[in-house]
């Protein structure tokens, strides 16, 4: 009997989209709580190729704990009204790049840790989607104390976190490349595959 996990070798990913506003998106998608919802909270930015521009048809998942920092273990979650709050959503991006959440803002998971919203990208041209956090701005002792933060260097720290808006939103653009490219995370099972 022959090992042919040893004989096989890893192959690229296929090129992602563009057809995402084909097919993916569905109603709510985007508002994991309904807009002017007493505690919500608008997470919004572009999404921008190397060379500064919208990218027109990307898409935009995140994933996050609740105020209490509980991660939600609740299944449906493409069924938005009168359901409870799922901690995960999906936006696609307009002509000019600009994407939109309508959530709770989340609380840290554990004692003295950052809150956070993981986030998945998904655009033309990439073989696989990119994943990265985009921490929520305020506790400065938690984000100084973050392992991942603390890891990085000083303008690529600034970069996950998303800026607060005088009305409380959140503010977080994504650059895929280029002088101010997000700093994205691979994962152990994705190394092979890009």
């Amino acid at each position: 009997m022959t090992d042919l996990a040893a004989d096989l070798a890893p192959t690229p990913g296929q090129t992602i989209g563009p057809f995402f506003h084909y097919a993916l998106p569905y109603a709510h998608d985007r508002e994991l709580v309904p807009p002017g919802r007493a505690g919500a909270v608008r997470l919004h930015g572009h999404v921008y190729d190397g060379a500064g521009n919208g990218v027109p048809d990307a898409l935009v998942e995140i994933r996050h704990a609740d105020p209490s920092g509980a991660v939600p273990a609740v299944e449906g979650s493409i069924r938005r009204e009168g359901g409870a709050f799922t901690g995960w959503g999906r936006s696609t991006t307009d002509r000019t790049g600009r994407y939109w959440f309508s959530t709770l803002e989340p609380g840290p998971t554990r004692a003295g840790g950052a809150a956070c919203f993981a986030v998945t990208v998904f655009a033309r041209g990439l073989l696989n989607r990119l994943f990265t956090r985009v921490y929520v701005p305020g506790d400065d002792a938690a984000l100084a104390a973050e392992p991942l933060l603390a890891g990085l260097p000083a303008d690529e720290r600034t970069r996950l976190v998303a800026v607060r808006e005088p009305g409380g939103d959140l503010w977080f653009d994504v650059h895929l490349q280029g002088e101010r490219e997000t700093v994205f995370l691979s994962f152990p099972r994705h190394r092979d595959c890009t």
